[in-house]
């Protein structure tokens, strides 16, 4: 009989609309409303107001591009797919590069994050917290999507709770005044360099909108949910974080956020509404369980991709049968967070994630650009645009981040190319 080969083993289609914004929003509520205020002050001051709005155009850009690269492409791995498609397979690897690597840096700052505010306690106690949050979350995607899309429905629901409580606290506490904000000329008194810089920082916390595409093999009916769901999710995020960071500057001003290890406390206590700080602490426990629960769903899938192409190793390529899920890579991927966790603090790491996000995007932008009609959404004019807004929010972000960043690609470019060789 002729040899037949066995197609791999494939995730299974679950995931709604619904389903599919939350998990966007469990990304991007996490990942930077709770962290990103106070780098972006202190780059523009009041103008990361003007910061947050480019960040949000760039975003919107990358979005759509990410969403009509996914309804053609509906498999696991997001811009490594594409990139390898559209592009070639070094582009695809270079975006797949730094997705993996840098958002397995933010999984252990979000790890961090999140023991941070539970346990105001001992550094090592924090660290040992930390790692049972990585464990738990990995352990519970391990047993299928569904269970990581409730679990993040909860999180998301309970994150809005205490941001919106924040909100009201700031706006009755009486110690919020528009003089922190000063006149409009603050708007722009960091210069276009300040501004541009506190973009890349806010993109950051962006940069869970199209977590969707990169499970792109679990959506139902992808070429007509991811479309929709992409846009739906970012749209939520830009207004909230507009509503939270006007509302901190009114509360303790650009200087004050600048300083703050904990922006958000550090607004409550300037607007006279200190007793609720207790729910800024819980609210950023849950917002960065959220956060991380949605990175290593994300970071697993694009894992799964590449291993399947012989990018990473091909263990990593293991579908559970039941569940449907890349267990190999995600155990292998609560580890290597653990272990970091352990022995790093990785707090400081939105510059240098943002540069890796930032290079994935605007290959993902370059991808779109390449699509024909049949498979078009939307403008290629706006490819062109969040092409260069990426590449413009990287050259402007701190010189640690960038030299970090250029340092990541080089080992995984020369990586490749070694094994390559050695095939």
């Amino acid at each position: 009989m002729p040899d037949t080969e066995v197609p791999p083993p494939s995730l299974e289609r679950r995931l709604g609309t619904k389903d599919a914004v939350v998990i966007g929003l469990g990304s991007m509520i996490g990942a930077g409303i709770f962290a990103a205020f106070g780098p972006a002050a202190k780059a523009a001051g009041t103008g990361l107001l003007v910061g947050l709005a480019l960040a949000a155009v760039i975003a919107y850009c990358n979005a759509v591009a990410s969403a009509q690269l996914a309804a053609q492409y509906p498999v696991s791995g997001g811009t490594y797919v594409y990139g390898r498609e559209r592009l070639g397979p070094w582009w695809g690897f270079t975006a797949g590069w730094g997705f993996v690597v840098g958002k397995t840096a933010s999984c252990a700052a979000m790890a961090l994050t999140f023991a941070t505010y539970a346990v105001p306690g001992p550094v090592w106690v924090q660290r040992l917290v930390a790692v049972a949050g990585v464990l738990g979350l990995a352990a519970l995607n391990y047993r299928g999507i569904t269970k990581t899309v409730a679990l993040t429905r909860i999180l998301v629901g309970t994150s809005l709770v205490a941001l919106a409580v924040v909100v009201a606290g700031i706006a009755f506490g009486g110690g919020a005044t528009t003089r922190n904000l000063g006149g409009v000329e603050s708007l722009t008194s960091a210069g276009f360099y300040g501004i541009v810089q506190s973009a890349g920082l806010l993109f950051f916390a962006f940069a869970g909108y199209a977590r969707v595409a990169t499970m792109g093999e679990e959506v139902r009916d992808p070429r007509r949910t991811i479309p929709r769901a992409i846009p739906i999710a970012l749209g939520l995020a830009v207004v909230l974080y507009l509503v939270v960071a006007v509302a901190a500057l009114l509360a303790a001003g650009p200087d004050g956020l600048a300083n703050a290890a904990a922006p958000l406390v550090t607004a409550l206590d300037g607007a006279g509404a200190g007793g609720l700080v207790p729910v800024v602490r819980v609210g950023g426990a849950l917002a960065a369980l959220g956060a991380l629960l949605a990175l290593i769903a994300g970071i697993g899938r694009t894992s799964l991709a590449m291993a399947r192409e012989r990018d990473l190793p091909t263990w990593l390529a293991a579908v559970h049968p039941r569940f449907r899920v890349p267990h190999h890579a995600e155990l292998a991927l609560a580890v290597v967070v653990s272990v970091l966790v352990l022995t790093v603090d990785l707090r400081g790491v939105i510059g240098f994630s943002s540069f890796g996000v930032l290079v994935y995007y605007a290959i993902a932008n370059a991808s779109a650009f390449t699509q024909g009609a049949e498979n078009r959404r939307w403008p290629r004019w706006l490819n062109v645009l969040g092409l260069l807004g990426c590449l413009l929010l990287v050259a402007t972000l701190p010189w640690e981040s960038v030299g970090a960043g250029l340092g990541m690609f080089a080992i995984g470019l020369a990586g490749r190319a070694w094994v390559l060789r050695v095939r």
